[in-house]
């Protein structure tokens, strides 16, 4: 077995390198996700739709030419299964785009023609795959229902975490008390809904000092997704009061998450949803939606709301910063809950799909 390591930054560019340090098998490295998640919405003809085909068909021809069975860390590699000659395995991490193609609701964009081609690329590479890791039984539950895809070929293994560094640290960013977000502003991530909660929290005295940071960029080059979210920070006349900080390295996350006094992700939809453990991990309450995956990662440690419901996010938040009992409560629970998921749960699970591979 072959396991493919995508360089970047994003989360499922970290489950590729977390697993394949603790996997004792060969590696591929290469950065044909990051390249071709530069190259969305962009149209057939363009210079850089050439460009892009010759990077997919050399990475095709390299893996071909290594002969062994492979694992693709994650669901838009399932574009090049369609051309390989080998057994694949593929990991899913959600079906959010899949939703994008056909969906009532737009979770990040509406593909173009080009990428809706891809796309159908993608989910065809799923469905010959001979076998699939989903990383929550959410997930699982869509390839079943949207791709037709037997149970019995799927295995659930949970994304994990790395303790030693998510953990509770004294090294605070800021002396103001603030609500922690994390994450894209897709229109999946529901961020304008935490907004407006926020905005009644600030239309009380008690929460005068009260901000509300958001960590991460914006989103991709598919849609002005910050500008759309600085429209609606005016609206509400919050543009002192929320502050963008946009990339963060890894290693300075926990002091964001310990300083916290709530964090909150109001996500419409969640493969898995990674700052929720990471939030739980360095002993920050969480206030998060009851759909998708969230409910599993969260279990009994967390606030779960109608992700839809404004008034019950900030009647949430509004529990967690004045409840110091409950919000003891939770940091107990969260911490707890975390230690249910660690990347070396996931690295024996995942051999676990090998060896069932192999022995049929």
């Amino acid at each position: 077995m072959l396991f493919v390591v995508t360089i970047g930054n994003g989360s499922m560019d970290t489950y590729s390198y977390k697993l394949a340090e603790r996997l004792d098998i060969p590696v591929v490295c290469t950065d044909i996700y990051e390249k071709f998640r530069q190259s969305r919405n962009i149209s057939w003809l363009s210079p850089q739709a050439i460009k892009a085909f010759w990077h997919d068909w050399r990475f095709v021809r390299m893996l071909n030419k290594l002969g062994n069975s492979v694992h693709l860390p994650n669901h838009h590699l399932g574009r090049y299964g369609n051309f390989l000659r080998v057994p694949y395995i593929i990991t899913i991490h959600d079906l959010i785009r899949y939703l994008d193609l056909d969906g009532e609701e737009t979770f990040i964009y509406r593909p173009n023609r080009r990428d809706r081609h891809y796309l159908h690329l993608d989910y065809e590479g799923i469905r010959k795959a001979m076998r699939i890791i989903a990383v929550s039984q959410s997930t699982k539950d869509d390839l079943v229902h949207c791709l037709g895809i037997p149970d019995e070929r799927i295995s659930v293994v949970y994304l994990g975490i790395d303790h030693s560094l998510f953990r509770p640290v004294s090294h605070w960013i800021y002396d103001d008390p603030y609500v922690l977000f994390v994450g894209a502003e897709h229109p999946r991530k529901n961020f304008t809904t935490l907004l407006k909660a926020f905005s009644q929290l600030k239309s009380e005295p008690r929460f005068k000092e009260l901000k509300l940071v958001k960590v991460g960029t914006a989103g991709g080059q598919e849609a002005d997704f910050r500008s759309q979210t600085m429209g609606v920070v005016e609206s509400l006349n919050l543009s002192s009061e929320v502050i963008f900080t946009d990339f963060v390295p890894e290693v300075d996350l926990p002091a964001y998450y310990s300083g916290a006094g709530v964090f909150v992700l109001p996500s419409l939809y969640e493969g898995f949803g990674f700052p929720v453990l990471e939030a739980m991990a360095c002993g920050c309450p969480v206030v998060t939606s009851n759909t998708s995956s969230l409910p599993e990662v969260v279990g009994e440690a967390g606030i779960m709301v109608d992700p839809h419901d404004t008034d019950s996010l900030a009647q949430a938040m509004r529990q967690v910063l004045t409840d110091s009992e409950l919000r003891d409560n939770m940091i107990r629970k969260g911490l707890e809950q975390s230690m249910r998921f660690s990347w070396e749960k996931t690295a024996r699970e995942t051999l676990e799909v090998y060896n069932k591979v192999e022995n049929r």
